[in-house]
């Protein structure tokens, strides 16, 4: 056993430990101070991030007896420390925690970030927080809560912090602020008026399902289905956009001019709403009977923003039947990206390409009068989602889908 003293959250607090205890359990069982996490306990997820002497440490591969002496801060003893004072709030305003788990790591790597790198950009904001993993919020509020306070700490505008980069800076004998190394950006995934229709993936044998998969530019979901008409038909019908539109379910036309449309897009789905104002383009490639909409919107209650691209093309299957091949790219930015590569939501946009198929055929039958009025595209949002909800049960209990 070993007789130590550290000063926690300005706490003097002293045990006899073994020289195997970690710092993470010292803080947790001999401070009573659970707010800091024990996950990996690898120090690869960097949940348990504390601050040892004002830097940030891995308190799960940490010895306790290798901070005898020494002043450690945790997630409860901030109230004080004038970068959490912007920090926090900022984490609350830009959406940055979910579950909470990572957060106090996060938290301590973020105040490092902001005294160490007063002039961060986003890649370099990002290469730092490398070591802290999140589950829940998909990065973007949490980089966007550092940058904010690093907009705000700009200059002299908190002579207290100024203060704080200056010791830090005379404690590792550095005269100036650590430059920036050079290091590729970040490619930010924006809908544009040019390019190429996106690649669909070739015919698979499978059931017409959605399949997402997550790439550096956004969440991929593809899916496919079949309308009883030839190809030439539907490739007609799928140039006329207000059509198109009216079969997709709570979309909405405001404008349209040529190639390019302006509209609104209505989600509901358990506990997401979300109402997108945007425009699109599309672009078309007649030979290969392929095309792409390139869009983006913003939602007006969450201030989420929303860049995609839906390509499709055509197969077909026989003279009178024709398989459309849908390949969706997108991105969620805001509070609304924490749905964005969940499961349910994945499946749930799948029963909308089905939703959207049984209407394009619905409205191509020959046996509707021309001048008859199409009936709107509507969503059942309760039927689409008891569907999805049984589907991912029968597969948990092997019963197939």
């Amino acid at each position: 056993m070993n007789t130590i003293a550290i000063e926690l959250n300005g706490r003097p607090v002293r045990r006899d430990i073994s020289a195997r205890t970690h710092l993470g359990d010292f803080i947790r069982d001999e401070g009573r101070l659970t707010g800091t996490h024990l996950g990996c306990e690898h120090g690869v997820c960097g949940a348990c991030t504390v601050l040892v002497d004002d830097q940030p440490v891995r308190s799960c591969i940490a010895f306790a007896v290798a901070c005898d002496g020494r002043k450690v801060t945790t997630v409860e003893g901030y109230d004080a420390d004038p970068v959490m004072a912007l920090l926090r709030p900022a984490f609350s305003r830009h959406h940055a925690l979910q579950c909470g788990f990572c957060t106090p790591g996060m938290l301590a790597t973020s105040r490092d970030i902001v005294l160490r790198f007063p002039d961060a950009d986003e890649p370099k904001i990002r290469l730092e927080l490398s070591g802290n993993l999140c589950r829940c919020t998909g990065y973007m509020g949490i980089v966007a809560a550092i940058r904010d306070v690093l907009q705000q700490c700009g200059g002299d505008a908190h002579p207290e912090i100024t203060a704080l980069r200056q010791a830090l800076r005379a404690a590792r004998g550095e005269s100036a602020p650590v430059p920036l190394a050079a290091s590729a950006p970040f490619a930010t995934f924006e809908a544009t008026d040019t390019g190429t229709a996106a690649p669909v993936a070739a015919p698979r044998d499978e059931p017409a399902q959605a399949q997402g998969s997550a790439s550096d530019k956004g969440t991929r979901i593809q899916g496919r289905f079949s309308v009883p008409f030839a190809a030439d038909e539907v490739w007609r019908f799928m140039a006329d956009l207000p059509a198109v539109a009216g079969c997709l379910p709570g979309a909405e036309l405001t404008e349209h001019t040529g190639d390019r449309v302006k509209g609104r897009v209505a989600i509901k789905f358990g506990p997401m709403s979300a109402s997108f104002n945007g425009a699109a383009r599309l672009e078309r490639d007649d030979a290969a009977r392929s095309a792409v909409l390139k869009g983006a919107g913003q939602d007006t209650l969450s201030q989420s923003r929303a860049n995609g691209d839906v390509a499709y093309r055509l197969v077909e299957v026989s003279p009178g039947e024709t398989r459309v091949e849908v390949d969706l790219l997108y991105s969620l930015q805001g509070p609304l990206a924490q749905f964005s590569r969940s499961g349910l939501v994945k499946d749930f946009v799948g029963r909308l390409i089905q939703e959207f198929g049984k209407n394009v055929a619905l409205r191509m039958d020959p046996a509707r009068s021309p001048d008859a009025p199409l009936p709107p595209a509507r969503l059942n949002a309760f039927s689409l989602g008891w569907s999805v909800l049984w589907s991912r049960i029968r597969r948990l209990f092997g019963a197939g889908d």
